[in-house]
């Protein structure tokens, strides 16, 4: 994308300039927000992971080199705070794959669900699967990808996802509402 939308208020962060941290922080918090809460799933957890997210971010302007936009920098900050609030809480690591569950999960033709009842049966889903489908299907992440971010095999990746879109299908089809 070339240089940086928001590089003055960068450069000036990188002076001290408080005004820009705070110009900066308005700019992103709300998207960040969101995406941390995808995949912690808890609103205190999200400010956390954001606030973390925001001063790591802060500490490390020096490393951002402008080669992908400071968005997508940041984004990637917010998702391994987050990752590393979901391996905190998790007592099991996630299972290699064992079995593939059929990639032909949802029927696209009929799709009855409100965004709302969406959106609560992902809320409703188990860390792992949460994370996977939100890495992949709300934040655009390959399987090669996320199994780097997670630490886990990239057919275990692809296992998870298969699998969350079953439990997905499962939760709203029992009436997740």
């Amino acid at each position: 994308m070339g240089p940086s939308l928001h590089a003055d208020i960068i450069d000036r962060c990188r002076r001290g300039d408080q005004e820009a941290h705070y110009q900066l922080y308005r700019l992103y918090s709300r998207s960040m927000f969101n995406v941390g809460y995808r995949i912690v799933n808890n609103e205190a957890e999200a400010e956390d992971v954001l606030q973390e997210a925001f001063i790591s971010a802060f500490r490390s302007l020096e490393h951002y080199r402008g080669d992908a936009s400071f968005g997508a920098w940041l984004k990637r900050i917010v998702i391994n705070k987050a990752i590393n609030v979901i391996k905190q809480r998790r007592t099991e690591p996630l299972p290699e794959a064992d079995f593939d569950v059929a990639d032909d999960v949802w029927d696209e033709k009929e799709f009855p669900f409100s965004v709302d009842q969406v959106r609560r049966a992902i809320e409703a889903l188990p860390d792992g699967y949460r994370s996977v489908l939100s890495l992949y299907l709300l934040e655009g992440y390959d399987h090669a990808e996320i199994a780097g971010i997670l630490g886990i095999s990239e057919s275990t990746s692809k296992s998870q996802f298969n699998r969350s879109k079953k439990k997905l299908r499962e939760l709203l089809e029992g009436g997740a509402s």
